[in-house]
């Protein structure tokens, strides 16, 4: 993968993370696909305020829903991008895009992909799980320290974000304590007034 331009001082730091698509079925729908148009409104508006460019850094992962819709938003700016993964990418499609259907892995592709991200995989870059540690947690406190090392005062977090826990460990409301509790400017996107 090619590297970011010139992120050695980005002036700010975008962090996000948001809800998946939900998958066919679920029970008590969150983010479901029709609603999608309104949460990449919601996006592209948060980002028309913070009018970030090409001195900036953005930082996700890459699921289908919030974080590539974020990532495509992010990228159309011409902000570099680091698209940060738990486990391996094929483990990772499976497991948060393909079961979306439609085109998000090719949307996945295109923008990891994209001549101004870098993709960056858990196990490669800091290492095995350790015993009972979660890759989702993990992969949360990897993205925000990736973020964090430019200064807490640098970084802007975003979250498509319904207010309740997720699925399992990991997820958007993990994401918003560490925020809340390191610092860092957050801008909710509440999916309960968004749809």
């Amino acid at each position: 993968m090619t590297q970011p331009r010139d992120v050695t001082q980005p002036r700010m730091v975008l962090l996000f993370s948001g809800h998946m698509i939900d998958a066919p079925g679920r029970a008590e729908p969150r983010f479901p696909a029709d609603k999608e148009p309104i949460a990449a409104r919601a996006i592209d508006a948060t980002l028309d305020v913070l009018r970030p460019g090409t001195q900036d850094l953005a930082i996700c992962g890459g699921a289908c829903g919030g974080d590539l819709l974020f990532a495509e938003a992010a990228l159309a700016r011409g902000v570099p991008l680091e698209v940060c993964l738990p486990f391996d990418e094929a483990q990772f499609l499976a497991a948060s895009v393909d079961f979306a259907g439609g085109n998000w892995r090719d949307r996945y592709f295109a923008v990891t992909r994209h001549p101004h991200t870098v993709r960056l995989i858990a196990s490669e870059v800091i290492g095995p799980l350790g015993d009972g540690e979660d890759p989702y947690e993990r992969n949360n406190l990897w993205m925000l320290a990736r973020a964090r090392r430019f200064g807490d005062e640098r970084v802007q977090f975003g979250c498509l974000w319904n207010g309740a826990g997720g699925d399992g460990p990991g997820g958007t409301r993990h994401m918003v304590e560490q925020i809340e509790r390191s610092g860092g400017t957050v801008h909710w996107l509440d999916t309960r007034k968004l749809w």
